[in-house]
């Protein structure tokens, strides 16, 4: 069975499909037009040191996301590889 996460806590290399965006006005556009979209598969590339921002590869390229910006994107995950699975 799935588990659906934010993005902000996938770890590096986790792959999952996007299954809701709840950003809304201005920040809700812009994540749609990188192609944030549902349905769409994705993969975390890394993190700065600080953990904000995140690197997600969507489709052929890589773009980054500010913390709060991937704290509203749900993503459908295989649930053994998630952070709190993992002790992180």
């Amino acid at each position: 069975m799935k588990k659906l996460v934010l993005m902000r806590e996938m770890l590096k290399n986790q792959e999952g499909t996007i299954k809701r965006v709840s950003a809304t006005g201005e920040m809700g556009r812009r994540i749609r037009e990188m192609g944030l979209v549902p349905n769409t598969h994705i993969q975390i590339q890394g993190r700065a040191p600080l953990k904000d921002p995140v690197a997600v590869k969507v489709r052929d390229f890589v773009l980054t996301l500010r913390n709060d910006e991937a704290s509203r994107i749900y993503v459908e995950v295989d649930p053994s590889e998630t952070a709190q699975d993992q002790g992180a």
